[in-house]
This record gives structure tokens, sequence and C-alpha cells, in this order.
């Protein structure tokens, strides 16, 4: 294809050629912006043990008994901004949220960074990704 024959088919097709380029902008956004600060559950491996990371688990009491990641500490999502101030005691060290799947623990990040918390870190995929990659879960209470 020559380069008049694309300049007149997008000239044709400008709305497919603009739904291509938001969607590639999307998809560009996701790798760039999207994976930072995230981290599989071998990075987040070596940031609890060679870091001292907190481990904060924001899944309902009852699914955090069921299992949960060795000493984390539990605060439901569904009153998480009420009780951020129980974590201003642990501001500089590193937290690894975690949830189910991701997706919670995504946005308890985000509003911890909004409120002065620097190294934050979500766990990607949760507690399910945590479980196939065959890591342990405790049942074990922790305090908070």
């Amino acid at each position: 294809m020559q380069p008049q024959q694309l300049i007149e088919f997008i000239g044709n097709h400008w709305m497919l050629f603009a739904a291509l380029a938001a969607i590639v902008a999307l998809l560009v956004h996701n790798f760039l912006v999207s994976g930072k600060g995230s981290l599989d559950p071998v990075g987040a491996t070596d940031l609890i043990n060679h870091k001292d990371a907190l481990v904060l688990d924001v899944r309902p009491v009852a699914d955090f008994e069921q299992g949960h990641i060795i000493n984390a500490h539990n605060i439901p999502m569904n009153g998480f901004k009420k009780q951020i101030g129980t974590l201003q005691k642990h501001k500089d060290r590193h937290i690894l949220v975690t949830c189910r799947s991701g997706s919670q623990s995504s946005m308890a990040c985000q509003q911890l960074r909004k409120d002065g918390f620097g190294d934050v870190y979500n766990l990607r995929g949760g507690v399910l990704a945590w479980q196939s990659a065959n890591l342990p879960l405790s049942k074990k209470k922790t305090k908070r």
C-alpha cells in the first residue's frame, strides 16, 4: 500500500481509524501506568522477606479468616477510608495490599497514596494469584 492510498483509506474510514488510535492509546496507558506499583507473588515475597513489608488484606473479615498471607493485617474495603488512621505508624514502611483478585486492593493503594503513603504496592492477581503460585496461607489471627 502506498502512502497516498493509506491517506485515502484513513480519510474514507476516519471513524475506524479514530477507534484504532483510542485503543492503542489505552493499551499504551495500561502498560506504562497501570502496572506501576504492582507486584506479582514472587516480587511480593521478595518485598515481604527482604524489606519487611506490611501486608494489608482488604477482603471482608470472613474471607480473611478462611486464609490470608502470613502476618497480614485485615482492614476491609467497606470501612477502609475511616480506618486509614490506624496505619499512620506504618507510613514509612513498604506496604503490600491484597484482596481476592487485585481490583479492590488497587483502589486501596490509590487511597493510601492519596493520603501520603509512599511505598504502596498492589499484589497483582490478589490472593488467587498467591495461591496459584503455591504460596502458603495462614488462618492464624493477627493483630492490627
